[in-house]
């Protein structure tokens, strides 16, 4: 097999496995609070056990582990919300919400990166607007307040993004990753300690639920995070982005499989879905295209 065609495989597999960090966050009865710093907790575990992430940490400047560190405590925040809109809501609906993130994306970066604003981009950007409006108007009005969380997520997860973008290639992948996660594990169990209840996130999940916790923190972080980085090292960016804006879209079909949630969900909010996850696709096409024809000039 080609070395592009099996990173292909490997990144839609890192993908669909993402994909099952929604229905995970709603088969674990924690709540979200628990959940998230338990399963950065299991990483950080993990990684700081292997030696050369500890060569990587000795390698980084003071100033860029207190940036990564930051970056850490944004995606602390992403995943608290996530999981927050799966318990307000349910899985598809925090995944569709996390469709939107590209969007926003699309604005965050240039004001980051100082550059001009795209007409492609801000264009997707009204294009989602119909889509939204009917994921909203179709869900019942309890889960309205997990859709709010859920698009707050997705600025996160923009957010986070574009800054590491920035900053990732500073350092070794899996020693800035131990910093982010790390950083999002003291900040989580100081907010626990204020939060209402919050001391109870610091008693081991038993059962079910520690079994689960295992699967999310392993199979569906560490292991997709690793093979990932593998399997970029094939592709171009444009096959990476179609690839992992089918996260959202695997994540609802799981949900409508292994949750049947297409009970709790009428037409119009599979339409709205269709119309954020078209939009969003048609932005790496744009790039491409744009891309293209620069070069051709």
């Amino acid at each position: 097999m080609r070395a592009d065609t099996r990173a292909q495989w490997q990144i839609h597999f890192c993908v669909l496995l993402w994909g099952f960090t929604a229905i995970l966050g709603k088969l674990i009865s924690l709540p979200a609070l628990a959940l998230v710093w338990w399963r950065m907790l299991i990483v950080v575990g993990v990684l700081v056990a292997l030696p050369w992430v500890w060569r990587g940490l000795r390698a980084m400047p003071a100033r860029l582990v207190l940036a990564y560190a930051g970056i850490g405590i944004l995606v602390a925040l992403h995943w608290l919300t996530f999981y927050g809109a799966i318990k307000l809501a349910n899985a598809s609906v925090a995944a569709t919400c996390i469709a939107l993130a590209p969007v926003f994306l699309a604005l965050i970066e240039p004001l980051l990166a100082r550059r001009r604003f795209d007409w492609r981009e801000l264009g997707i950007g009204v294009a989602v607007v119909p889509g939204v409006a009917c994921v909203v108007g179709a869900v019942p009005s309890g889960m309205r307040l997990g859709i709010a969380v859920g698009i707050v997520s997705a600025l996160l997860v923009a957010l986070f993004g574009a800054l590491n973008k920035r900053l990732v290639e500073q350092a070794a992948p899996l020693s800035v990753t131990c910093v982010e996660l790390g950083a999002g594990v003291v900040f989580l169990g100081l907010l626990a300690l204020v939060w209402p209840g919050g001391t109870a996130t610091f008693t081991p999940p038993a059962g079910t639920d520690a079994w689960l916790l295992l699967v999310l923190a392993l199979a569906c972080t560490l292991l997709p995070f690793a093979l990932s980085l593998v399997a970029l090292r094939h592709l171009s960016a444009f096959s990476a982005q179609l690839a992992v804006n089918l996260e959202p879209v695997y994540a609802v079909v799981l949900a409508i499989v292994l949750l049947d949630e297409q009970r709790e969900l009428g037409a119009a909010f599979y339409a709205g879905v269709a119309i954020i996850v078209g939009a969003v696709f048609v932005h790496p096409l744009l790039a491409r295209r744009a891309a293209a024809g620069t070069a051709a000039q």
